[in-house]
C-alpha cells in the first residue's frame, strides 16, 4: 500500500515537471530590442523644399501649351488737349451752353400724312465735308465719327445692333469696337533671335493688333420721318436714327459693299451735338452746331428706302440693279413726298 503511494506520487510529479516544460516551450523568448541609430529630419521650409527638389529631379516641368488669350478690340480715342489759354479773339462760351430746342408736339390725330425715308450721306460729296474735318479742338477731334464714338464712350449713349434699325438690342463698345477694327489674333511667325537664317524653323507668336482709322468711315445713314400736322398745316421732319458705315472690300482690293456698324437714337444725342461746331470753310467765326446742322437740312444725301409703293419694305438697290436708276427712284420718291404738301394748297 505505501508502494503504490509512492509510485503515484513520482507519477504526479513527473507529470507536473513535463507540463511546466510545455509551456516554457510554447512561450516566446523576450529579446532586447536592437536600437536605431537616430535619424535627423529637416523642420518646416527645408522639409518641403527638399521634397520639391526631389520631384523636380524626378518629374519634368510641366510645359503649357495653351496660347494666351488676344486682348479685346478697342478703339483708343485721343484724351482731349484743352488749350490753357484764349486761343480765339473774341470769348467763345455760347457753346458750352447750347441747348436744342423741344420739338413741336403732334397729336397722332393731326399726323394726315406721315411716311418713312432712309437716307445715305457720303462725305466725299463737297456739301458733307465738314463730316471729315480733321482738327482738334476744345471739344476733341472734329471728325463726326469720333463724335459719335466718344459720345457712345463718355456720355453713355446707347448704341444699337444692326439686327434692325428699330433699337431693340444695345450694344457695348467692345463691340462696336470688333466691328471697326476686328478683334485682336494670334498667329505665328519666324522668330528671327533664335533662328536668323529660318533653317531651324522656329517659330513664336506675337498678335495682331489693328488701329482705327476714322477716314475709313465714309458714309452715314439716317432713318427719318415725315409728318403732315393738319393743324399746324405744314410738313415736318424728325431724324430718328444715324448709323455710321464700314466699307467691304473685296480680296483685291476693290469695293464690294457697305454694312452699318451700330444705330445710335438720335434725339439722345442732340443736347451732345449742341455743344459741338461744325466747321464752315466760308466763315470760321459763324459756325454752327451739329445740332443746327441736321435740324437745318445743311447736308446732302440720297434717299436709299422709303415706305412709299414698297410692301416688302426692300431697299431700292434690291429691285433696281441700276445705280443711275436707283438714284433717280430716291429723287423720284422725294418729289412725291414734296408734292403731297404742295397739293393741299390752292393758288
Amino acid at each position: 500500500m505505501k508502494n503504490r503511494i509512492i509510485k503515484l506520487c513520482l507519477l504526479l510529479t513527473v507529470m507536473a515537471f513535463a507540463t511546466v516544460e510545455a509551456d516554457a516551450q510554447a512561450k516566446k523568448p523576450n529579446r532586447p530590442a536592437k536600437k536605431r541609430p537616430p535619424t535627423t529630419k529637416p523642420k518646416g521650409n527645408a522639409s518641403r523644399n527638399n521634397n520639391a527638389a526631389n520631384t523636380a529631379a524626378i518629374a519634368p516641368p510641366p510645359v503649357d501649351t495653351v496660347k494666351p488669350a488676344p486682348p479685346a478690340a478697342e478703339i483708343k480715342i485721343p484724351a482731349i488737349k484743352r488749350s490753357l489759354r484764349n486761343d480765339n479773339a473774341i470769348e467763345r462760351n455760347l457753346v458750352k451752353d447750347r441747348i436744342p430746342l423741344s420739338y413741336e408736339h403732334i397729336r397722332e390725330d393731326d399726323a394726315a400724312y406721315l411716311q418713312r425715308v432712309w437716307r445715305e450721306i457720303d462725305v466725299h460729296e463737297k456739301m458733307n465735308l465738314p463730316f471729315v474735318y480733321k482738327a482738334d479742338g476744345d471739344q476733341g477731334n472734329q471728325r463726326f465719327i469720333n463724335i459719335l464714338l466718344g459720345a457712345i464712350k463718355n456720355d453713355s449713349i446707347t448704341a444699337f445692333s444692326t439686327e434692325d434699325d428699330r433699337f431693340t438690342t444695345p450694344m457695348t463698345y467692345t463691340q462696336i469696337s470688333e466691328q471697326l477694327v476686328a478683334k485682336p489674333r494670334i498667329i505665328s511667325v519666324p522668330d528671327l533671335n533664335q533662328d536668323p537664317d529660318g533653317s531651324k524653323g522656329i517659330m513664336r507668336d506675337t498678335t495682331i493688333i489693328e488701329e482705327f482709322n476714322p477716314d475709313k468711315v465714309e458714309r452715314y445713314w439716317i432713318k427719318e420721318d415725315w409728318v403732315f400736322d393738319k393743324e399746324s398745316s405744314r410738313m415736318h421732319v424728325r431724324i430718328l436714327g444715324i448709323a455710321p458705315l464700314k466699307t467691304i472690300m473685296n480680296d483685291d482690293g476693290s469695293f464690294r459693299d457697305v454694312s452699318p456698324v451700330f444705330w445710335v437714337y438720335y434725339p439722345d444725342l442732340r443736347p451732345i451735338f449742341a455743344k459741338h461746331e461744325v466747321y464752315n470753310g466760308k466763315n470760321f467765326g459763324a459756325r454752327m452746331s451739329w445740332e443746327e446742322l441736321f435740324e437745318s437740312r445743311m447736308f446732302a444725301s440720297r434717299i436709299i428706302k422709303s415706305t412709299i409703293s414698297n410692301p416688302n419694305d426692300e431697299y431700292i438697290k434690291s429691285y433696281i440693279k441700276d445705280p443711275i436708276l436707283a438714284l433717280l427712284e430716291g429723287e423720284n420718291i422725294r418729289e412725291r413726298i414734296f408734292n403731297y404738301e404742295q397739293d393741299l394748297w390752292s393758288y
